[in-house]
């Protein structure tokens, strides 16, 4: 899979994995301490999701981080 595709398919787990919680934005952007305007801008892929961001989210959804950057389909974490 090229560059541009993992990069896009990280904004899109992400939006995914809020969905299939039946999350909002604003619900996610709590659990993170940041305003649901920022963190729309994550799923949108307007920012760059930062590392510490990345590891918050991955421990939200109990998934690795290599799932949510499209590294892999498996999202198990490695214990």
């Amino acid at each position: 899979m090229d560059f541009l595709k993992k990069m896009a398919m990280k904004y899109q787990r992400g939006r995914d994995l809020r969905e299939d919680h039946d999350w909002k934005q604003i619900d996610v952007a709590r659990m993170l301490n940041m305003s649901q305007t920022g963190y729309s801008k994550y799923e949108t892929g307007e920012n760059d999701i930062p590392t510490r961001v990345l590891i918050e989210l991955a421990d939200i959804h109990g998934v690795s981080i290599d799932y949510l950057l499209g590294q892999t389909n498996n999202p198990r974490r490695l214990t």
